[in-house]
């Protein structure tokens, strides 16, 4: 089944729930030392739960950018693919591109697309359209 953020008629493909998983659980392991939501609590709380309200969207891009930048300085070997099993690997392994430098450009959508891009998008359409920014699968 395929994720995707949804604002209004508006579709932002992610790819399947582990991957989205995967996102979230590296966040927080890595940069939320007091636990899920303590630093970060509109996406790790809003945005996972499925819904940012319109009003909450630009909080939510501070909240992006900071991540993506401080994930900028982790290496993409130390990506969490469960938060609660830390044992659990990415399919692929290490197997991944050279291109992917660390865990800021390791979230890649299923067509191709740098995964914080596609939220920053979202958000975007969301503030200018006053629509909630929702998850939902396909």
């Amino acid at each position: 089944m395929t994720v995707g953020i949804k604002v209004d008629y508006l579709w932002f493909q992610i790819g399947n729930g582990e991957f989205l998983n995967a996102f979230f659980s590296t966040i927080s392991y890595h940069l939320e030392p007091n636990g899920w939501g303590s630093k970060y609590p509109i996406i790790m709380k809003d945005l996972y739960n499925g819904n940012v309200s319109w009003e909450k969207v630009p909080e939510l891009k501070n909240e992006i950018i900071e991540i993506r930048k401080d994930l900028g300085k982790i290496s993409p070997k130390k990506v969490i693919w469960n938060y609660e099993d830390l044992e659990q690997n990415p399919p692929w392994r290490d197997n991944i591109s050279p291109e992917i430098t660390s865990l800021a450009n390791y979230f890649v959508t299923s067509n191709g697309e740098d995964l914080f891009e596609v939220i920053l998008k979202a958000i975007d359409d969301s503030f200018s359209e006053k629509i909630d920014l929702k998850i939902e699968s396909i």
